[in-house]
């Protein structure tokens, strides 16, 4: 069942199916507000799965998700070079020296109901603030028996091929006891910002998402190569565990092709898991990992699906 509510500038429409609640604003950046599922042990009934929107604040950062195209995470050098040709980027986010996630979580994206339990958020997008990427980019939701089917795709429409990349930008409480674990090769270290300068299989302490890791700690920014394309989230307090797993994983080059980051602030309640298509800034990185060169009409596309269960039944 769908339902629309906070008829402001940016509406939030919901999605009520298999004892979930998924709350979606379109012309927000294509975003996620909340995504509930009803658990007895809740004092509302129900469970946040990611952290939810407070439903005044338009800062994205403030959502629960939101979608990352053409590109994930951030770019250096003020742009990139393409077929020879210098692409320039400018910043677009108030205190970051450098473009991030994309263009298509600052615009206003199209909402279209396709079942009782589907929704799908639609985006043209053409050179936006004199960004050098035409295309158009869908994103579907489905809610099914356990979790959410996601996606997100995107279709190049320049005449000059261009590097693509996506991802997905879901914040998740952390009570304090919350753990991630995630198989993955080695991690992408920086230096003085985000920006990565060495790649090392010898992990910090606390950051092998292999061995699992707190949800608290010391900061990460940081993304992981060779991800398994599984992932699994604990929060023992609640006695549940959240999954995440590609199903189009070993099609799409297997750990090879895939990577995710985790951002895991030192303060506030909740931190990252992101499953992305090229680590940072991969348009400077040698031979620019797993960005994906789309001529016109060529698409790339990014699906995850989630699923949730008693803790002590996964153990």
């Amino acid at each position: 069942m769908i339902s629309a509510s906070n008829p402001a500038s940016h509406p939030v429409v919901w999605l009520h199916h298999a004892d979930q609640h998924l709350g979606l604003v379109p012309t927000l950046g294509g975003s996620v507000a909340a995504w509930q599922m009803d658990h007895a042990a809740s004092p509302e009934g129900r469970l946040n799965l990611w952290r939810p929107w407070d439903g005044a604040a338009a800062d994205l950062y403030q959502m629960a998700s939101f979608a990352m195209v053409p590109w994930s995470n951030r770019i250096s050098g003020g742009g990139f070079a393409q077929g020879g040709q210098f692409q320039p980027m400018q910043p677009n986010r108030a205190g970051e020296p450098y473009p991030i996630h994309g263009d298509g979580w600052l615009q206003p994206w199209d909402g279209r109901q396709v079942g009782d339990d589907t929704l799908e958020m639609s985006l043209r997008s053409e050179r936006f603030q004199g960004n050098p990427y035409d295309y158009e980019a869908v994103q579907t939701f489905r809610l099914v028996p356990g979790g959410l089917d996601q996606q997100v795709l995107v279709r190049h429409r320049g005449a000059e091929p261009m590097p693509y990349g996506l991802g997905l930008h879901p914040w998740f409480l952390r009570t304090p006891r919350t753990r991630i674990s995630a198989p993955v090769a080695s991690v992408w270290l920086c230096g003085d910002d985000p920006i990565p300068v060495r790649q090392t299989a010898d992990f910090p302490p606390g950051w092998d998402l292999s061995a699992g890791i707190s949800a608290h700690g010391d900061l990460i920014d940081n993304a992981y190569t060779g991800w398994g394309g599984t992932a699994q989230i604990d929060w023992p307090e609640w006695g549940v565990r959240l999954q995440a797993h590609m199903p189009d994983f070993a099609q799409d080059g297997e750990a090879g092709q895939h990577y995710c980051l985790i951002y895991r602030p030192p303060q506030g309640s909740a931190f990252c898991f992101e499953p992305i298509t090229q680590p940072i800034d991969a348009f400077h990185l040698p031979g620019q990992p797993g960005l994906r060169v789309l001529a016109a009409g060529e698409a790339l596309r990014l699906s995850v699906q989630w699923r949730f269960g008693p803790l002590a039944a996964a153990q």
